[in-house]
């Protein structure tokens, strides 16, 4: 049976209520998208102007520091020797290797002429890619072989444009460093600023331009840059892949320029495996970062010839054995506090259990002792629960206060305060920590975090007085700084000197024009280095020092300096082959160092004989038999004139033939 329903009456005021509310949703979503594309606007805005600032203020960093070595030695009218004396002590020993591959007929030939080099070494026959960290002096030769720019730019401007070039991509690389710690690239502006107006203390790059750290520090910057990156939390699967991938080519390259990068990639080491213990870090991302920096290290190895010095690193073993320790200890952030103490103090034990057996196994195997002197020179100094990207902050409570310490944050704070403890303890590594504390200190004026923690503590935070602190305050330090120290940087750009040495120019114009080309020279290794780069003579020492051999040959060629008889000197010289001996009065009469620091001083020591002057000896000296040779010799006395005979003198250096004796 069919039955009629009466339609149901639609209620007008209930369809008006249902549009009216469709509308809101609508107009929400407007202006929810007009908010994201704002910010989205204002991103890409800040980042092209952010980036724009960036490359610029690294560009003119390099072409400041490029101007003041022009300004201070007139490096574009002196002479080529001149040039080449200007690249002092083992800048000239370097450099020499990159003018050696571009006099080589062919490349293959001056491969051949480094892997088997005997003019470095008196009666020796070393490797040099294997013994020094030079390839990039090679890759240098090559390059400026290949590419058509001979007719207009002399090989010694490609060369240090290249390194004045990396110190653009130095700053660039704190200015993103600090951008990314804070969020603002006013910080990173900042941090460039505090570089450059403590240049003194952050590069010396202007007159030691062919230093190991000078190629080195650059990518070491960029890649503690891809470390913090890397520690952000929520990376894309990708952006993580190439966040790895940019460590791990900096890292490689950063190995691959200095031989001291296995000591600095192990306080890296250290300040990753402090916060990991402490939980701060994600583990996947440490682990990563261990075996980044082995496979670089061990394939420097390779393409330095299994240079000893790198597979007895402590590094390798501390990361060998941080690893080996964690496959048995998979649980270590787990469990109550006290389990978590005792299971973390066990880990350090055999971390360090393992690393000293390890570094002693490897060392005894290869019977290493290149790196013997910088451990005794440290001795000397001293006497003596699982984490994930999305949870892995650590907060610091202060009353009702409350910083957030985020992983990229705790890495470089960690960071900063082991490398301060390494430049208080040795004056050439301020240049790595002085430049990382710009970065951290523009860092801590830019950080909303910071400044609402000090807010907060007044009682006075609000958002946007946070906001105004964050940028107004930045901006006021930079236009103070702009005021006190441009003046001062625009007098020192108008300053011009000029290189001077006409003692050394004419001492090295008479080696080459007096000496056959096979003569072999001794003297001090700074000097040496000089010989081989300006006249290609044979050396029977040199400034680099990761050699035992060396370092045992050295001091006993430094005897010349010493109170020894001509006929013990002559004798040590003639086992090394030596044909001339050139004596310095700048070190036979050294003024400069205090009494008990002077090179004849330190001889005198390991020789037992009491030193020169008025003052303390220790008991077991005793006074020396004969003169000391660099100052008797100059009386040419029979007993002295048998052996040596006098062929060049100036005011600063006395040049020796070595008599033939049959």
């Amino acid at each position: 049976m069919t039955t009629i329903r009466q339609r149901k009456e639609i209620k007008i005021a209930e369809v008006y209520e249902d549009n009216a509310s469709q509308e809101e949703e609508e107009e929400l979503e407007r202006q929810l998208l007009t908010v994201y594309s704002g910010k989205g606007l204002w991103k890409i805005l800040s980042l092209t102007v952010g980036g724009t600032i960036g490359l610029c203020i690294g560009f003119l960093t390099s072409v400041y520091l490029a101007t003041l070595h022009e300004n201070d030695l007139w490096f574009s009218n002196i002479k080529e020797v001149e040039r080449e004396i200007s690249f002092r002590t083992e800048c000239g020993l370097y450099y020499s290797y990159y003018k050696q591959m571009l006099q080589a007929p062919t490349i293959s030939k001056g491969f051949h002429g480094l892997i088997y080099d005997n003019k470095t070494e008196s009666m020796r026959t070393i490797n040099i890619l294997e013994r020094m960290n030079i390839y990039q002096e090679v890759f240098l030769s090559i390059l400026y072989r290949v590419l058509p720019i001979q007719t207009y730019l002399e090989p010694v401007y490609f060369y240090i444009y290249t390194l004045f070039g990396l110190q653009a991509m130095y700053v660039t690389a704190l200015y993103v460093t600090s951008w990314l710690l804070s969020g603002t690239w006013l910080s990173g502006l900042l941090a460039a600023f505090w570089y450059v107006i403590n240049r003194i203390d952050t590069t010396r790059v202007e007159f030691t331009i062919p230093l190991r750290e000078n190629w080195a520090l650059p990518f070491f910057a960029v890649q503690i840059a891809a470390i913090t990156y890397l520690l952000k939390p929520h990376l894309q699967p990708l952006c993580e892949k190439l966040t790895l991938l940019a460590v791990f080519i900096s890292t490689f390259l950063f190995s691959l320029t200095w031989q001291f990068n296995q000591f600095m990639m192990l306080m890296q080491s250290l300040v990753l495996f402090i916060l990991d213990c402490l939980n701060m870090l994600p583990t996947t991302k440490v682990t990563w970062l261990y075996v980044i920096q082995v496979t670089s290290l061990l394939l420097v190895c390779v393409l330095q010839f299994f240079n000893s010095m790198i597979l007895g690193s402590l590094l390798i073993s501390f990361n060998f054995s941080v690893l080996i320790a964690r496959t048995f200890q998979k649980n270590l952030k787990t469990g109550s506090f006290f389990n978590r103490l005792w299971k973390l103090l066990f880990h350090l034990a055999l971390v360090l259990c393992l690393t000293i057996f390890l570094n002693s196994f490897i060392k005894q195997f290869l019977n290493l002792k290149s790196d013997e002197h910088i451990f005794k020179f440290l001795k000397a100094k001293f006497g003596f629960g699982a984490t994930s990207d999305s949870t892995n902050v650590q907060y610091l409570h202060k009353g009702r206060c409350t910083i957030i310490l985020k992983p990229g944050t705790a890495y470089n704070l960690m960071h900063s305060i082991l490398f301060g403890c390494l430049a208080f303890s040795t004056m050439r590594m301020k240049y790595l920590w002085t430049s990382h504390m710009c970065v951290f200190a523009s860092f801590g004026l830019c950080s909303s975090d910071i400044w609402e923690l000090l807010l907060k503590l007044v009682h006075l935070y609000t958002p946007k007085r946070m906001k105004m602190m964050k940028y107004s305050i930045p901006v006021l330090i930079l236009i103070y700084l702009c005021y006190k120290f441009w003046p001062g940087m625009m007098a020192e750009l108008s300053e011009l000197r000029e290189f001077y040495d006409p003692d050394t120019v004419e001492l090295m114009n008479w080696i080459k024009s007096n000496t056959p080309k096979k003569a072999v020279f001794a003297g001090s290794m700074q000097l040496l280095a000089g010989v081989k780069l300006c006249t290609g003579r044979t050396l029977t020492n040199h400034p680099h020092y990761e050699d035992k051999g060396l370092r045992e040959r050295t001091k006993e060629v430094y005897q010349i300096y010493a109170k020894r008889s001509p006929e013990e000197v002559y004798s040590l010289l003639k086992s090394f082959g030596t044909d001339y001996v050139i004596l310095e009065d700048s070190i036979c009469y050294e003024r400069r160092h205090s009494r008990g620091c002077r090179l004849r001083d330190l001889l005198d020591i390991a020789n037992g004989h009491v030193m020169d002057g008025p003052g303390e000896n220790d008991p077991d000296l005793k006074p020396a038999k004969h003169p000391r040779f660099c100052e008797e010799i100059k009386r040419n006395l029979p007993s002295y004139s048998a052996h040596f005979t006098r062929v060049f003198q100036n005011k600063t250096f006395h040049v020796y033939k070595l008599s033939r004796h049959k």
